[in-house]
């Protein structure tokens, strides 16, 4: 097994700033170079703008389309005729077509990430998806998107339906309002799953990994469901909205198979009728958000009957909760988010890793978020992750079998993370971003196969580029 030396982890803690400063110096020739032409002719029009007070907004409060200046000339190109023409296009029932595309690199200092990242790097985190809603009646919403995600051996690129439902509000106040969601749909819980999709939603490359895993990105994403949303207005304190739904979830996926049942199965992992649902309240300035989510997800096992299968018909229930808080100023974004998950195997599946399995694990991340300019912020996080809050050291699991020994460090993950964001245009985003990690919890399983090849201590560096219309 490999081993990181003190001499080493202190040189990646050194070289890490330098790092970051070639790569934010990288982003910035890649973004200069894109407004360049524009810098030109605007040159006029943006002396005099600057005498008005810049306007502070948060990176998720973007609009989709560019704002054009009205005496602003671009020379013609395909690609601007393009998307001036699609943009001017009338289209019936309110219709909306919008996507993006996102590509990252990722360079690790051990273990894999997106790919065989710990080598020379790996450009293994491609996003590309088209969506589109139409409004054929006032109350009556189409909305779905199609993705293609390429994350290591989990994601091969392969198009699949992310989302598509039907929104139905059946009744609408000024101050209320109370509808129904039938179809695939996005699963409501914490603050970032329903747009995690999106790059530039995201507070960073990677998500807080304790709460929004990767690995089973899309057993958490989204589900088949029928959902009842409302909305109330609280005196003149604020808002208050709510979702609850009851779900069929997605577990077809190798990542999800093997995060469940410890091996690829030789049977077939069941979707068993799920519940999830979350509340939010927000006050009127949206300066300060609360909220609490609840999943209970339940799934069973057939094994297979054309060949020996060495697991047993077993059911398992997952119970996490979470509580989530923000606030936000001008320049500041503070957020931090907490989870007990509460995993349930029964006594069915000849498996002595599994039968009777009872465990709580425990998540949680303190979150900062600065806005240098409108256009560029920086972001700074811890992330932990305990597979069991009674054996946070992994060294009660470790004791019960000699095959274990050495791998204490699967059992958690402490993660400290600094980035940088630029929003060159509000089509266009760069970042750069660095992670020290102490543990190997939220690894993919198929990107690193063999555990004892892991290694406890490693680094993660990412930039990462995405566009959107």
């Amino acid at each position: 097994m490999k081993m990181l030396t003190c001499s080493k982890l202190s040189s990646y803690f050194i070289n890490s700033v330098w790092w970051l400063t070639k790569g934010i110096a990288m982003l910035w020739v890649a973004g200069d170079i894109s407004v360049q032409a524009q810098q030109l002719d605007q040159t006029q029009s943006q002396s005099e703008s600057a005498k008005a007070p810049v306007k502070w907004v948060q990176a998720k409060d973007l609009p989709l389309k560019a704002t054009e200046t009205g005496n602003t000339k671009e020379k013609p190109s395909v690609v601007s005729t393009a998307l001036k023409w699609w943009r001017s296009t009338d289209r019936p029932g309110d219709l909306q077509i919008h996507g993006f595309v996102t590509q990252a690199y990722t360079l690790t200092s051990d273990n894999d990430v997106f790919g065989n990242s710990d080598k020379r790097g790996s450009f293994g985190l491609t996003e590309a998806g088209l969506n589109a809603s139409v409004r054929p009646l006032p109350k009556l919403q189409l909305s779905a998107q199609v993705l293609s995600r390429r994350a290591g051996e989990g994601n091969t690129g392969m198009p699949r339906l992310d989302f598509a439902f039907l929104d139905y509000r059946l009744y609408s106040h000024e101050t209320n309002q109370f509808g129904v969601r039938v179809g695939r749909l996005k699963n409501p819980f914490g603050f970032y799953n329903d747009t995690r999709d999106v790059a530039f939603t995201r507070p960073g490359i990677l998500l807080p990994q304790s709460i929004y895993f990767d690995r089973t990105r899309n057993l958490g994403l989204s589900g088949d469901s029928v959902q009842l949303y409302g909305e109330t207005a609280v005196a003149r304190l604020g808002t208050i909205s709510t979702q609850f739904g009851v779900w069929l979830p997605i577990v077809t996926d190798k990542d999800t198979q093997l995060s469940i049942l410890g091996a690829i199965p030789i049977g077939q992992l069941n979707r068993e009728v799920s519940y999830i649902g979350r509340g939010i309240f927000e006050t009127n300035d949206k300066s300060l958000r609360l909220g609490i989510s609840g999943i209970w997800l339940n799934t069973s096992y057939d094994p297979s009957s054309k060949s020996h299968d060495p697991v047993g018909p077993g059911t398992f229930q997952f119970t996490p909760i979470y509580f989530s808080a923000q606030y936000n100023t001008e320049r500041w974004t503070l957020t931090s988010e907490y989870a007990i998950r509460h995993l349930k195997y029964d006594d069915n599946f000849n498996s002595k890793a599994l039968n009777g399995l009872n465990l709580y694990g425990e998540s949680y991340y303190f979150q900062g978020e600065y806005r240098f300019t409108p256009r560029l912020e920086g972001i700074v996080r811890y992330d932990v992750l305990y597979t069991d809050r009674s054996d946070r050291d992994g060294s009660h699991w470790a004791a019960q079998s000699s095959a274990r020994q050495g791998l204490e460090h699967t059992r958690f993950a402490k993660d400290i993370t600094v980035g940088l964001r630029w929003n060159v245009t509000p089509e266009f985003m760069l970042r750069a971003e660095y992670h020290h990690v102490n543990g190997t919890g939220w690894l993919s399983r198929l990107d690193n196969p063999t555990p004892t090849d892991t290694v406890q201590h490693w680094d993660l560096y990412s930039i990462l580029a995405s566009y959107r219309f």
